[in-house]
């Protein structure tokens, strides 16, 4: 169906026109078919969003007792002892979630769903990869890699991962009909949840992420996590092949940090180095591709009006 770019003022702006969009299609898709299945991402990107697409769902615009949902991605190794404490964690995205839209709903969703990181034990894993240096390698070209687990691990642990944490999470979207819109935002690299820059499209459905230094050292920074050692070091994420199967993409984007790569992921070519630049092939075989961002997000964007045009790429200043 294409690729249209909205250009608003700012964040604020930026998250009233991105939930307008995601609320009427809410409200098309439940009207056609029995329910919605939304796919909902992490971060400040759609944080304004939601605050609007609860106040609609409470206000009746359409019936959040309708929907499922599934998020993109949740931490492994995060602090605590056991499942529970792990899955409510102030930073882990399933806590995320409950603070920023479920927890505001008046009626709740079918289903939500976020990737089940909680489930492995970190130090576990970091054993089974340390013992079973062949049930697995590394996908990637930059320091945050996949780990992507052979078909027949000799490990029963790196075995019931493949199985049931990242194929079983593949398998509940299919059931419930793969997704009918996915709201993502974007790194300042380019990368979409934790498909980081330089891991490759192909077979990056669910992945099993070995997050770079940098991103850990930041996690720390800013404030996250109080030492090294409590920070993560593994995710598990859906990977640019399966979030651009969905049947809308709106991408969310704000700030001069996202402007590099907001603008190469349109203009440059198609490129692992660039995650979010799957979204060309994936407008090219009829998926709808929107972006939602802001003046200074935009600006790249702006600057090369005319060459949106050649690409017959829709842009649509709304300020």
């Amino acid at each position: 169906m294409g690729i249209t770019v909205f250009v608003t003022r700012d964040f604020e702006h930026m998250s009233e026109v991105a939930a307008d969009l995601v609320i009427k299609t809410t409200i098309k898709t439940i009207k056609n078919k029995k329910e919605a299945v939304l796919g909902l991402a992490t971060g400040n990107s759609p944080t304004g969003l939601y605050k609007h697409f609860a106040k609609a769902a409470n206000s009746g615009q359409f019936d959040a007792g309708r929907i499922r949902s599934f998020n993109l991605d949740e931490y492994v190794g995060l602090p605590g002892d056991n499942v529970q404490q792990r899955v409510m964690h102030p930073e882990s995205y399933a806590y995320f979630m409950i603070q920023e839209l479920f927890g505001h709903l008046n009626k709740k969703f079918i289903e939500t769903r976020v990737p089940y990181g909680s489930l492995i034990d970190q130090k576990t894993l970091v054993k089974e990869l340390k013992e079973n240096k062949n049930d697995w390698e590394f996908k990637g070209t930059d320091a945050g890699k996949s780990i992507a687990i052979k078909s027949k691990p000799a490990s029963a642990y790196l075995a019931w991962i493949r199985k049931e944490i990242l194929d079983g999470y593949v398998r509940k979207i299919k059931a419930a009909g793969g997704i009918d819109l996915q709201i993502i935002g974007v790194g300042g690299r380019g990368h979409v949840a934790f498909h980081e820059s330089g891991i490759p499209f192909k077979g990056s459905s669910m992945l099993l992420v070995k997050l770079d230094d940098n991103t850990i050292a930041n996690a720390v920074a800013d404030g996250h996590f109080s030492k090294k050692s409590d920070s993560p070091q593994y995710a598990v994420s859906m990977g640019a092949e399966l979030v651009y199967q969905a049947k809308t993409v709106i991408l969310v984007a704000n700030g001069a940090r996202k402007t590099e790569s907001v603008t190469q992921s349109l203009l440059g070519d198609a490129t692992p180095e660039i995650p979010i630049s799957y979204g060309q092939q994936y407008a090219r075989q009829g998926g709808e591709l929107i972006y939602v961002l802001d003046r200074i997000a935009a600006e790249g964007l702006l600057l090369n009006e005319k060459k949106l045009k050649e690409r017959s790429i829709v842009l649509k200043n709304v300020n």
